[in-house]
This record gives structure tokens, C-alpha cells and sequence, in this order.
């Protein structure tokens, strides 16, 4: 319609009055200045090109989904902002073709890393039969990806739990059976003479103890990879730092490893489970040790802010491939020739439990650093002041 109108005007424009002219043209403004303010706080980038393809109109979100300035990029093609499209192929389209909606996905990594969603819609000349220009549409889906991601994840997880159930209860029951038969064969041993009998009660004792010490690792396994719900108290994660320090003791000072300790004073007690968040800073430490083989240095740093606590654990070892670190928390992921890849899978799992999040950094061949952040959750909620506009409705 207001295309119609506009061909109407044009064709009659010598016998318009000025007066009426500047009354159409007025309202066209007013209008564009609408359409301009509309598209400018809607979250998602609206972009225009014309035929050429050069860039007619973009709105703020269109800039900040991309990190370039509007004004900018205004006559520039849009080719060069969205690269790899066949863009041929979309100035082509026939006129059966112009309802249709080209949909794509695209990575930016400037001025963040995000995944846009997109659609391009030709924009034509029905009477003409050709394609005028081109409307794109965009949207910030890093949070749909990541929620998909994350379930896809909890799903394999899930399956591995289950599976590596099974197996250490298969490999339980024979272990149990074992120790019942070594206990018969005791009673049996007593009946040998003294000589003869010291001998093989020396080998039962150590089978019993390896079959024992089989038994302890399943048992640990089994209560690792089970989802278990924390058991929340109030609690000083250097606390829990120092205790697995302590725990650790003797084989870091097996490596020749130096551990650095930079624990800010006065951390608030948070809410977390002690015997989860330690297994987690264990293996997190046990893969420092790894990496660094003998001698090191291990500074472990702990640090708070109005919302969350972070401990960083930072290695002098030989760091991790850029390639392998979006891979590290993948289940049976390891860089190491004896590794299972279910350590810091779980670790992963315990800081999620704690409402937490994980970082890597890396500097292949120059360390590793690892932290971990915990919510305070005595802050979780904060009331914010009541913007300008805000504070004069009623």
C-alpha cells in the first residue's frame, strides 16, 4: 500500500501544491524516524542492503552482534561481513524463490565469542520481477547452543555413569568371591605344617591385601562418577585448599614440586560440600603433577568479589594443545598414556553441583591454570535501583 502510494505521488508530483508536498514529505520523516528509534532498541540486528549489496541501513544490535560501527558500514557490501555465503545464489533467486527465508548459523569471535543465528529475506520488485535488496535478521543463540550443548552432555554422562556402574559391580562380585575363597583356603592353611604354612600365609596375605586395596578403588570410582547431591555447609574453601595440601603431602614432595600458597585473608564461609569440592581440587592438583613430571612449581590463589570465590591453580608444566582444551571435560578425553579422562569430567560435574563454573587458560609448553568459581550464595539476589524512567511510573 505505501508503495502504491508513493507511485501514485511520484506520477502526479507536477500537479502537487507545495504546501501539500511538504505535508507528505514531513510525515515520511516522522515515520522513518519511527521505524529508525523501533529497530534501534530491539534486541536483534536488522540490516538492509540494496541491490548491489552494499549496506543501506544497519541498527545498533547488527553492530554490536558484529563489533563494526552502523554508521560505518553504511555503503559497504555486506559480503564483507558475512563471509562464506553463496551469495551469487541468493542475488539469483527467481521470482518463485522471494518468499523464501535463507537461514544460517555463524561464529564471530570479535568483539566476543557468540554463535548468530540469521535469516536473509529478498526484498523485490514484484512488477519488475527482480531483487531490489536484502533484509537480514540477527540473533545472539549462544545461550540456545549452550543449553543444547549442555544436555547433549548430561546425556552421555549419564550413560557413562551407568555403563561404568555396571562394570565395577561385575568386577565387585568375582572380587567378593576371591576373598571368600582365600578365607577358606586360611582354614585349610592351618592344617599344613608351621614351615609350609608361613610361606603360603604370606602369599594369601598379600592377595587379600591387593584384592582389598581392588575393592577400595571400586568403591572410590563408584562414588565419584554417581551424581550425588552435595551436602551443603558453610565453609572456608582455604580450608578445604589446606586439607588436600595436606593430604597430598608426601607425593608432592615425591615430584620435587613447590607449592606456592597466595590464600586471601577473611574469605567468606560459603555454602559447599567439603569431601566433593576436595576430590575436585585432588584431581585438578594430580593433573598439575602430571604435567609437570618432576620439579615444578604449583601457586594455588584464592580471591573473592561481591559474588563469587575463585581458586586458581596455576602449573609450571608443559600446558595443553589449544586444540585439546575444549576436549579436556569430555568423558574418556585424556592427553595422558595411562589416563582414564574421568578426572576432571568429574571435577566439571562437582563445580555444576556447586552452582559454579570452571575456566582453562593454557601456554603449550609454559603452564597451566585452572579456576574455579563459586557463587556466594548469600548474595545471590541483589536489588537494583530503579532506572530514571523507572522511578516516574506509578
Amino acid at each position: 500500500m505505501k508503495a502504491s502510494f508513493l507511485d501514485k505521488l511520484i506520477g502526479r508530483i507536477e500537479r502537487v501544491d507545495p504546501q501539500s508536498l511538504q505535508s507528505v514529505v514531513l510525515k515520511l520523516a516522522r515515520e522513518k524516524g519511527f521505524l529508525e528509534t523501533l529497530f534501534n532498541t530491539i534486541q536483534e540486528g536488522v540490516i538492509v542492503t540494496d541491490a548491489d549489496g552494499r549496506i543501506t541501513y544497519m541498527n545498533a544490535a547488527a553492530g554490536q552482534l558484529l563489533g563494526i560501527d552502523p554508521e560505518r558500514a553504511v555503503r559497504e557490501p555486506l559480503s564483507h561481513y558475512l563471509r562464506d555465503l553463496d551469495w551469487q545464489k541468493i542475488w539469483s533467486a527467481d521470482k518463485d524463490e522471494w518468499r523464501k527465508v535463507f537461514t544460517h548459523e555463524l561464529e564471530v569471535f570479535y568483539p566476543q565469542q557468540r554463535f548468530l543465528g540469521f535469516y536473509i529475506v529478498p526484498v523485490a520488485d514484484e512488477q519488475n520481477s527482480v531483487v531490489t535488496g536484502m533484509a537480514i535478521i540477527l540473533r545472539d543463540v549462544t545461550e540456545t547452543r549452550q543449553r543444547a550443548a549442555s544436555a547433549i552432555e548430561s546425556e552421555k554422562l549419564s550413560a557413562i555413569t551407568l555403563l561404568a556402574a555396571s562394570v565395577a559391580h561385575e568386577i565387585g562380585n568375582p572380587l567378593n568371591s576371591l576373598n571368600i575363597h582365600l578365607q577358606l583356603m586360611e582354614r585349610e592353611l592351618k592344617k599344613l605344617p608351621a614351615a609350609q604354612g608361613e610361606r603360603l600365609g604370606e602369599d594369601l596375605r598379600v592377595a587379600r591385601d591387593e584384592i582389598a586395596r581392588l575393592d577400595q578403588i571400586i568403591n572410590q570410582f563408584l562414588h565419584a562418577i554417581r551424581p550425588t547431591q552435595p551436602e551443603l555447609q558453610p565453609t572456608n574453601v582455604n580450608e578445604v585448599v589446606a586439607e588436600t595440601l595436606t593430604l597430598m603431602e608426601r607425593e608432592l614432595g615425591d615430584r620435587d614440586i613447590l607449592v606456592e600458597r597466595e590464600l586471601a585473608a577473611g574469605l567468606p564461609r560459603i555454602l559447599l560440600d567439603r569431601a566433593q569440592l576436595k576430590q575436585a581440587f585432588y584431581n585438578i592438583i594430580k593433573n598439575a603433577l602430571q604435567a609437570m613430571r618432576s620439579g615444578g612449581i604449583l601457586r594455588i590463589r584464592t580471591e573473592a568479589d561481591d559474588t563469587h570465590v575463585s581458586i586458581s591453580f596455576v602449573d609450571s608444566g608443559h600446558g595443553i594443545a589449544p586444540e585439546q582444551i575444549g576436549q579436556l571435560f569430555e568423558p574418556y578425553f585424556t592427553t595422558k598414556q595411562n589416563g582414564t579422562g574421568l578426572g576432571l569430567m568429574i571435577v566439571q560435574r562437582i563445580v555444576r553441583e556447586h552452582g559454579g563454573t570452571i575456566e582453562v587458560e593454557s601456554d603449550k609448553g609454559h603452564g597451566t591454570t585452572f579456576r574455579i568459581k563459586l557463587p556466594i550464595h548469600e548474595k545471590r539476589t541483589r536489588l537494583l535501583e530503579a532506572s530514571r524512567d523507572e522511578s516516574l511510573t506509578t
